[in-house]
């Protein structure tokens, strides 16, 4: 084959896609899997609501089947800012508002608005999704390797010798793939560093950007608050570009519903990128959703159902880990805060299966995979080191009534290592 683009050339597949396809072989072949690897949610067990399945279908049926408005129709562009207005106390002008096809072409767009080729670029690993968005954008990556002691959140300590001169710092809280959360004093001392970066610039320079993911920020439990930086700090309105939709907060990952809030020059060009993209959301989807946005009452009970159903799962998960840790295998978990995420650690390298060692992480899974049955996702999928012990699991496709026989299973397969 001749040869691309650098860029096309310089792309790589994802390692969650690929370690879908094996579980999808195995399947295949018969082997019962429990599928804890994609951040999705089975609609048997998460339907979307009720009103807004209705309100799509009554939308087509009603001829809402032409082009969209560039930056999304009115009315919901409305209606996002008085969902943001409520649950977060800040307010936004419909032109602060740009709809899209869910959250990844508004990041795209984000990433194109503000990185010029070469320009750094500051994130955590683990984290989602950030070293591609910066090599499709040829940035230059400024990754922080966060620690468990701080739930894999990075710190403004952190942050701090790397701002100078960036364009673009990715926050995404709570965070996908940890399920953890920036406490409100951590985001306000990085806000407090993005301020005075930016006050540093000259009027000519480029500024600071904040992007600030919050797309499973009504998905908080327990004590756990969701914060953010525009709320805590007003100044930060002029560099934050929220990301938020209802894929999550609604399990409505295949409707394709996303909104970023932000500056007007930004949001415009991000308008303007997408327009010549066409990743707009459907027509009928952004009616259905503005409609059942309108409905407080509604909005309200579903994220009360949703949270409920989330929560038990990843206790029931969390507490089966606790059970193992204590008969004193090598496993350990962080308990859960938000999103549908459980941060868990499975440190088995050195152990033997019969004659066979296992040697490092990737023989962990595999065996996790061979022996239990568990497919979960490594963290060196989402940037950190291959042989870091922690995974994700996700609970979106969970079955309660299966999981005493996931532990079950689990426990037999660490039991016969020696």
């Amino acid at each position: 084959m001749s040869k691309l683009s650098n860029l096309a050339e310089s792309l790589v597949g994802s390692e969650i896609v690929k370690l879908g396809n094996e579980i999808s072989n195995r399947i295949r072949n018969g082997e019962k899997i429990y599928n804890y690897t994609i951040g999705d949610f089975a609609p048997a067990i998460f339907p979307i609501p009720k009103k807004l399945e209705d309100a799509i279908v009554t939308a087509y049926r009603d001829g809402f089947t032409n082009y969209p408005a560039a930056d999304g129709i009115l009315p919901l562009r409305e209606q996002v800012a008085a969902f943001i207005g409520k649950h977060q106390g800040i307010s936004y002008a419909v032109n602060e508002v740009q709809i899209a096809s869910g959250g990844r072409p508004l990041i795209y767009s984000l990433f194109a608005t503000v990185v010029n080729p070469g320009d750094k670029v500051i994130y955590a690993v683990p984290s989602w999704n950030n070293n591609h968005y910066t090599n499709l954008n040829l940035g230059q990556a400024c990754e922080i390797v966060t620690a468990p002691e701080h739930d894999f959140m990075p710190t403004a300590a952190d942050i701090a010798p790397h701002i100078k001169g960036a364009a673009l710092l990715c926050l995404c809280t709570p965070q996908n793939p940890t399920g953890t959360t920036l406490s409100q004093s951590e985001l306000e001392k990085i806000c407090d560093l993005v301020l005075e970066e930016n006050k540093s610039r000259g009027p000519d320079e480029k500024k600071l950007y904040v992007l600030f993911d919050q797309m499973y920020f009504t998905l908080t439990f327990g004590d756990t608050r969701h914060y953010n930086p525009v709320a805590l700090r007003p100044e930060m309105k002029e560099y934050t570009i929220l990301i938020d939709g209802i894929s999550k907060a609604f399990a409505a990952t295949g409707v394709r519903v996303g909104w970023a809030l932000g500056p007007v020059p930004v949001i415009a060009k991000m308008k303007a990128l997408l327009s010549h993209i066409g990743a707009w959301a459907p027509m009928a989807e952004q009616k259905a959703t503005a409609d059942f946005l309108a409905d407080e009452q509604a909005v309200d009970t579903y994220l009360v159902h949703i949270k409920k159903n989330i929560e038990e799962r990843l206790w029931t998960i969390y507490k089966g880990f606790e059970a193992l840790k204590q008969k004193g295998y090598t496993v350990d978990a962080i308990v859960p805060q938000a999103a549908i995420y459980l941060t868990v650690k499975i440190d088995l390298k050195g152990k033997k299966a019969g004659d066979k060692e296992i040697s490092n992480q990737a023989d962990v899974t595999q065996y996790l995979l061979s022996e239990a049955g568990l497919a979960i996702v490594p963290f060196h999928c989402f940037g950190a080191d291959r042989e870091s012990p922690w995974y994700r699991i996700s609970v979106g496709t969970c079955k309660l009534e299966e999981l005493p026989e996931v532990f079950s299973k689990l426990e037999h397969a660490l039991s016969a290592l020696q």
